[in-house]
């Protein structure tokens, strides 16, 4: 059986070809090349995103474990409540590139539409920033927020950790942190995540339709792990993928495309998790590629990923 894609992706990603044809090569590596193209992807992804009005934000900074000043930005709807959930996000970009402003309108969305406040953490990008550094990071972000709980109408109990492609990465990692330190949390929600730096074998069927391709991959585990790339001595905080023990970690919402070069891993994880007792959504889109509802937003796969998180969200 051959892979088709979803038809309204069609002509927008045939437009994304011809505009990319007469870019130059990148090469396989170069990271610095990947983030200034990345970010302009990004720019024009967050322009998609329908505008939503009455969104309030805040400028916070975290702590990290070397003393590092982690930017922390508090949406909320302004209302006047008695202490309910929040959201901890990481930002996606493969983990070497995006920031806080390419994420102002998708995370003013969610709140709009979920009515669940969101503390979006600028985590350090690799390869500034390495190895289990960008999860502690967003641990940091996570721990100000329920030191901080009291002041913004948060219940401890309630509070989620969220995060998309390569923020993936550093949100399930948050989620291992909190489980280890005993700190609980609501849920885990993990759009496309990113999570294994061993899969880096192509798939040849799939390959036409890759958004995020394995030399993209490549790139931007190669800037996070440097030599210990594919190694045993990668740490599951750093690629949630290596862990072995999943017991204790909080109930995951995952959500992939059939053509995103992460299928498999992310069902692997949700198998795994599923195996230790954890409760598991995990939602298979076919016909689309990794980032397709940000890509296409008013495609119907994307309404359906949209409608789930919202429900996902408001569970909380």
């Amino acid at each position: 059986m051959r892979y088709t894609l979803d038809p309204e992706l069609v002509p927008i990603l045939a437009a994304q070809a011809e505009q990319a044809a007469g870019a130059p090569a990148r090469e396989r590596g170069d990271w610095q090349a990947m983030r200034e193209a990345g970010n302009v992807g990004q720019a024009a992804m967050a322009a998609l995103v329908p505008a939503v009005a009455g969104i309030k934000t805040a400028t916070y900074f975290a702590t990290a474990l070397d003393g590092a000043q982690i930017e922390l930005r508090w949406y909320t709807t302004g209302e006047t409540t008695a202490p309910g959930p929040a959201v901890v996000y990481a930002h996606g970009g493969g983990m070497i590139l995006g920031d806080l402003d390419a994420y102002d309108t998708l995370l003013s969305w969610y709140v709009a539409h979920s009515r669940v406040p969101f503390l979006s953490v600028g985590y350090r990008l690799a390869p500034q920033a390495t190895g289990t550094m960008l999860a502690e990071d967003v641990f940091a972000g996570l721990t100000w927020l329920l030191d901080h709980a009291n002041d913004l109408s948060v219940d401890p109990g309630r509070v989620a950790v969220m995060g998309d492609s390569g923020g993936g990465a550093p949100t399930a990692g948050t989620a291992i942190l909190a489980r280890d330190q005993n700190i609980p949390l609501a849920r885990q929600i993990l759009v496309y995540p990113m999570l294994d730096d061993r899969n880096q074998t192509p798939d040849p069927a799939r390959e036409p339709f890759l958004t995020w391709t394995y030399d993209n991959n490549h790139t931007a585990w190669n800037a996070v792990l440097g030599d210990t790339l594919g190694t045993a001595d990668v740490s599951p905080i750093a690629a949630p993928a290596r862990l072995t023990d999943f017991t204790g970690l909080a109930p995951a919402y995952i959500d992939t495309g059939d053509l995103d070069i992460f299928r498999d891993e992310d069902i692997s994880y949700a198998a795994r998790l599923a195996s230790a007792g954890v409760p598991v959504e995990l939602h298979l889109h076919s016909g689309v590629p990794h980032g397709w509802d940000r890509i296409a937003p008013e495609s119907g796969a994307a309404r359906r990923a949209f409608a789930d998180r919202i429900r996902t969200l408001a569970t909380l």
